[in-house]
């Protein structure tokens, strides 16, 4: 199956960057949100983006414009994936909203269509289970953010297909990405390994082991880290990065469990860049 024609739902940080991906790589992109004022802040982004590769030498104005002519805007849901050959859905990470826009999809979408998502733990089998035709569901992982990270993290579920499977690796490839493939298991590969350093490094916090400036320096200069992992953090957001930590413990245990300065500092509202303040103030 070739695909033609993408929609991707949310455009939030990882929506509005798979999109400008998707659009620049020269293929037409429908980009879906709950409002108008949404889309036009996602838009706006994707443009300044866009500007920035100019800078940068990675573009011309005339591959800005015509990414940009690739893209579409559309607050209805239905409209926006009638005509999708390939749905990514890129919503919050909350699994019952998933699921219900998944059932969306299963009613709107054309039957062949894919129909993958972005969830970087969340069981791909149980949101395939919202639709139909479960085996054409796929986890299709991709980093923050989607337009310098080059790995997409492709996760099978019970029921997908070998056709979906081929389909995905293909077309994320073909978009100048790296693939790594595995089956459907709570965090997947990246999301369990990510933790499990997170975790150990804000209980080295919470014990007086050492600041979290010092933690974050040996990550970066003793193992080449671009980011330490309080920065990391902030960078994600930690509300986010709370609800995944819950629903690790719940499948593996008390490796997972939040510990208390994580689930102190999002209680306080301090839930990282987006919110001015996290591990560090902005």
């Amino acid at each position: 199956m070739e695909i033609k024609n993408v929609t991707v739902i949310g455009a939030g940080i990882m929506g509005h960057g798979i999109a400008q991906v998707v659009a620049a790589s020269g293929i037409p992109v429908v980009l879906n949100d709950i409002s108008d004022e949404i889309l036009q802040k996602g838009r706006a982004k994707i443009e300044a983006s866009l500007e920035r590769g100019i800078q940068k030498g990675k573009m011309d104005e005339a591959g800005k414009q015509a990414a940009l002519e690739r893209l579409t805007l559309d607050s209805s849901l239905e409209n926006a994936v009638g005509q999708a050959d390939l749905v990514v859905e890129s919503a919050s990470e909350n699994l019952e909203i998933k699921k219900t826009i998944f059932q969306q999809l299963d009613q709107f979408c054309k039957p062949e269509a894919i129909l993958a998502t972005n969830t970087s733990q969340f069981s791909i089998t149980e949101i395939a289970s919202a639709v139909s035709t479960p085996e054409r569901v796929v986890g299709m992982h991709w980093f923050n953010p989607p337009v310098t990270m080059k790995l997409i993290e492709i996760a099978r579920g019970l029921a997908t297909s070998d056709e979906v499977l081929e389909t995905i690796s293909g077309f994320a490839r073909g978009l100048g990405k790296e693939i790594v493939v595995c089956k459907d298991s709570q965090g997947f590969i990246s999301t369990r390994v990510l933790l499990a350093l997170r975790l150990e490094c804000y209980r080295l916090l919470e014990e007086g082991i050492s600041t979290k400036e010092d933690i974050d320096k040996t990550l970066r200069l003793a193992f080449g880290h671009p980011m330490g992992q309080f920065e990391l953090a902030d960078f994600s957001g930690l509300d986010t990065e709370l609800v995944a930590c819950r629903a690790m413990a719940d499948v593996f245990g008390d490796r997972f469990r939040p510990p208390q300065n994580l689930v102190q500092t999002v209680k306080a509202g301090r839930m990282g860049r987006k919110s001015g303040q996290g591990w560090f103030k902005y």
